[in-house]
């Protein structure tokens, strides 16, 4: 949305014309920011009439040669961005403004068409390392070889004592597991 209407525009624009007050005076007396503002308002009515002032819906792509004619028409005759947006009938000077930015950073390919927004997702998966221990030794590197079966070893002697404790005195074993099952499904029942 645009700063100020397009009724606002013309009325200020017919208020210069009638010529009581100048640029700076009008812009103080409406709190426009920048008296700027209003000599382009001005300039874009008196050469495209009430569709200058008007804000533009709908993006327009200008191809490379197009952009650099612009820029080449100005630097040869010494036109302003204002004078040059006139003569090429465009309504936003800045746009040329940015163009000879652009072509001055960047060169030529700077006056290319450039995408905006977010770039779309690539349609390849990607391919992510995968830690899967059911893969054959052959694929896993070395160290993960050697982590594998260090957590192996160390299940297997949990097991173990385990299942020493169990032989050794099976009663003491149940009832050691028998009150931790009871102990947590009172803690259920008191919820």
């Amino acid at each position: 949305m645009s700063k100020y209407s397009e009724e606002f525009k013309m009325n200020l624009v017919n208020e210069y014309l009638d010529g009581f007050l100048g640029y700076k005076r009008l812009a103080k007396k409406h709190g426009v920011s920048s008296h700027s503002q209003i000599i382009r308002w001005v300039r874009a009515y008196q050469a495209f009439g009430t569709e200058g002032l008007r804000k533009k819906r709908k993006h327009r792509v200008y191809s490379v040669q197009f952009k650099l004619d612009v820029l080449h028409f100005m630097k040869r005759t010494g036109a302003s961005y204002q004078d040059t947006a006139v003569e090429f009938q465009l309504h936003n000077p800045s746009l040329i403004a940015n163009w000879h930015r652009r072509f001055l950073a960047q060169g030529e390919d700077g006056l290319n068409e450039q995408a905006k927004g977010r770039p779309p997702m690539s349609k390849k998966p990607r391919n992510k390392p995968e830690n899967n221990p059911s893969k054959p030794n052959g694929t896993m590197s070395r160290e993960q070889q050697l982590e594998r079966e260090n957590e192996l070893l160390r299940l297997e002697v949990a097991y173990l004592k385990k299942l020493k404790a169990f032989q050794e005195n099976p009663d003491a074993f149940l009832e050691k597991h028998k009150q931790r099952w009871h102990s947590n499904s009172k803690k259920k029942d008191s919820d």
